[in-house]
């Protein structure tokens, strides 16, 4: 009897946690909201650098683990403990647009800034710190920026089960995908995209952005051809395309396609940075958003 009361136990045990784990809401991980980076218009403060690490005479990039020195002492209120973010502000090296007005519409919105990590400071002195790399995003180099550490917001994901691939503009704020994440100009699901609509426009942590695009707007230059979405061009003859529609059609007044959601995780005054959250199929930069 002992035995089957311990099993039943077990077994209500066992359901009360899952029911809890059913219930715990789903949120981004830690690495993707401290490395998501933001794009804005807003000045950085540039007071606390980060000036060499360990092993300097060979070494220029620091990573988890390793030992950094910050321009950040006593004197200027720097404890043990205290944490920082480390950034750097970049730019495109290559620079060619994948849709027209991209790098127009991106200075607009402000300087890029590329989250590079984390750092925790063990030993404080006068006027310089002693940290080590608790988590990095990607390489850290001397001269990088380091912010005082704050918790991020971490808003919940919702489940991309109920995606409505047929839904209708709802009338709300449009933007457009400028870029990815180190400029990557194709993005799929958890991959970090950032759009020219931020908290100026009312923009919040926590809102969702449904991501479509319309049909043959021809301002891609992966599509060369013009009203490909429609009928052949004219005088490539019958092998180059099968079919064409009325030329009365074009990307207004065809339905558009929906083609997934992505969560605002930070916002500058005139951007957003959105983490996918769900995408039927590849996302470009020049792809539309629609605010949920």
């Amino acid at each position: 009897m002992r035995g089957k009361i311990l099993f039943a136990g077990l077994i209500l045990t066992f359901s009360a946690s899952m029911t809890v784990a059913q219930q715990a809401p789903h949120v981004p991980t830690a690495g993707q909201v401290d490395c998501a980076g933001v794009v804005t218009s807003e000045s950085v403060p540039r007071d606390t650098l980060l000036i060499t690490g360990e092993q300097s005479n060979y070494r220029i990039t620091y990573d988890d683990g390793d030992y950094v020195y910050l321009s950040k002492g006593s004197s200027q209120g720097a404890k043990v403990g205290d944490e920082f973010f480390i950034v750097r502000p970049i730019t495109d090296s290559i620079e060619v647009d994948w849709a027209k007005w991209q790098s127009a519409i991106l200075k607009k919105m402000g300087t890029v800034w590329e989250d590079e990590g984390r750092v925790k400071l063990l030993v404080v002195r006068a006027d310089v710190s002693i940290g080590q790399v608790e988590h990095a995003c990607d390489y850290m180099q001397r001269g990088d920026i380091a912010l005082p550490f704050a918790q991020r917001p971490m808003p919940p994901i919702k489940s991309g089960a109920g995606f409505d691939r047929f839904a209708a503009p709802n009338g709300k704020p449009l933007a457009m995908i400028i870029t990815g994440k180190k400029f990557e100009q194709q993005s799929g699901t958890n991959d970090v995209v950032y759009v020219n609509l931020g908290a100026d426009q009312g923009v919040k942590v926590g809102d969702y952005f449904r991501i479509f695009r319309y049909q043959g707007t021809e301002h891609e230059t992966a599509y060369t051809v013009p009203r490909n979405a429609f009928e052949i061009e004219k005088g490539l003859g019958p092998t180059w395309g099968l079919g064409a529609s009325p030329s009365k059609y074009n990307w207004s007044n065809t339905p558009r396609e929906d083609i997934g959601e992505g969560l605002v995780l930070r916002t500058g005054p005139n951007s957003s940075t959105v983490l996918i959250t769900f995408a039927l199929r590849e996302v470009f930069s020049g792809d539309y958003v629609e605010l949920e």
